[in-house]
């Protein structure tokens, strides 16, 4: 008897997972797809789940300039010399494509936007005066995975990677990865996502790892105190770190409860001695920067994989594809709903019109169970200029004026609120 209900909590808890799996959702709810001509890894967005991602990256690039970040764009292709000075070809090569003969040249697909970013700091000279200097790009990158770890948006080649670096002293470090894990904290809260477990990762036994242990002491002991002065449980991970520094990691979980990394705050003291990076000091003498690497919302791919599976398609409103659908009773409220459309876009809102052509009014609202907010307009809310919004949760609002209405969401929208509705 109990082994057939241990067997029935499985079968249940499966089908749970399966109902979540971003993979099959993405697919149903036409956000994205694949294609053997494309190739695995390689994920094409279809126009629901462009506008997911558009919504998060203009998120996320918002909160970075009133953090004080400038975003700079830098090309997804660099000399195999780039790469040989960052240090990523002699320690992170296996995971990069091969190097392109281009006019006797060898150009290498980028694993990262770190080499480019300490390029271009280096193309001035730098006073103390202007640190930190915060530079942030949402920009491609590109890794050589293997076949057999590829899985929907949690594991692709070609990745679109939310990253900045913070050229600062040693003494703003500490302050910098603070701020940064308060920016991490804030985007998950508007995500509606909750944070597996944050890490502490270190190097390991046998990695390939920069050989110079007193920048590895110096860099733990930062990471190691932002972690304890913020309060968050954390474990340490040996093996974990990046061959140049070790890294803050926060993990979040699938429906099968398959850990992934998708925000970290990193510190390294390498690269900026790499490419002999400096800035003048206050007595007029050069000083080597240190370099905070800092990515909010990791990949773009990542973090919709774990929007879908945390929300099963029904995702906050300001991420939604369809933030409002209007749905006009009968034929004599089309002109109305075409106003209310026609207004939706002048706000930015995300509308769309489901006429009575297509289905009774009860069929139209199963079928947009997904969208937010649903403007119901019959013949009395048409005559008293008037809007019936049905939330998705099931509530019902007193009828608006359609301004009022409107306001209302768009406000919720661009407050970048998990809520429905106050």
């Amino acid at each position: 008897m109990n082994h057939a209900i241990h067997r029935h909590d499985n079968d249940r808890d499966h089908d749970r997972d399966h109902d979540r799996d971003h993979r099959r959702l993405g697919r149903e709810l036409g956000l994205f797809g694949t294609d053997p001509l494309f190739g695995a890894g390689l994920p094409y967005w279809l126009p629901d789940g462009a506008a997911v991602r558009h919504a998060l990256e203009e998120y996320i690039r918002d909160a970075e300039r009133r953090a004080g970040y400038r975003h700079v764009y830098s090309p997804v292709l660099g000399k195999r010399e780039l790469y040989e000075i960052s240090g990523h070809w002699s320690h992170y090569s296996d995971d990069m494509f091969p190097p392109m003969d281009v006019g006797g040249e060898q150009m290498v697909l980028r694993p990262s936007l770190c080499p480019h970013h300490a390029v271009m700091y280096r193309s001035r000279s730098h006073s103390y005066r202007e640190l930190p200097l915060r530079m942030a790009e949402t920009g491609g990158m590109y890794r050589a995975e293997l076949s057999g770890v590829l899985g929907g948006l949690n594991r692709v080649r070609a990745i679109q990677l939310n990253d900045a670096h913070i050229f600062c002293t040693l003494d703003q470090v500490a302050d910098e990865a603070r701020a940064a894990l308060e920016m991490i904290r804030s985007a998950y809260d508007a995500l509606g996502i909750r944070p597996a477990r944050f890490r502490l990762s270190l190097p390991g036994p046998g990695g390939k790892y920069v050989a110079d242990p007193e920048k590895w002491r110096r860099s733990t002991a930062l990471l190691t105190e932002v972690l304890d002065g913020s309060g968050l449980p954390y474990e340490a991970a040996e093996g974990e770190a990046a061959f140049y520094g070790p890294k803050i990691d926060v993990q979040v979980a699938d429906g099968a409860g398959r850990e992934s990394t998708l925000s970290t705050v990193q510190v390294d003291f390498h690269q900026p001695e790499r490419f002999d990076l400096h800035y003048i000091g206050a007595d007029g003498a050069r000083h080597r920067p240190v370099m905070v690497h800092r990515s909010v919302i990791g990949s773009v791919e990542r973090a919709v994989a774990q929007l879908i599976e945390r929300h099963g398609g029904a995702f906050p409103a300001w991420l939604s594809p369809v933030q409002l659908v209007v749905l006009p009773v009968s034929e004599a409220q089309l002109p109305k709903a075409e106003a209310l459309l026609r207004r939706c876009a002048e706000l930015g809102l995300r509308a769309e019109l489901a006429g009575p052509e297509l289905r009774s009014l009860g069929a139209r609202i199963r079928s947009a169970r997904l969208v937010p907010y649903q403007a119901v307009i019959g013949a009395k809310e048409d005559a008293d200029e008037l809007v019936a919004l049905r939330l998705r949760d099931g509530r019902r609002v007193d009828p608006l004026p359609a301004a009022e209405a409107l306001a209302r969401i768009g406000a919720l929208v661009g407050a970048h609120r998990v809520e429905l509705w106050d």
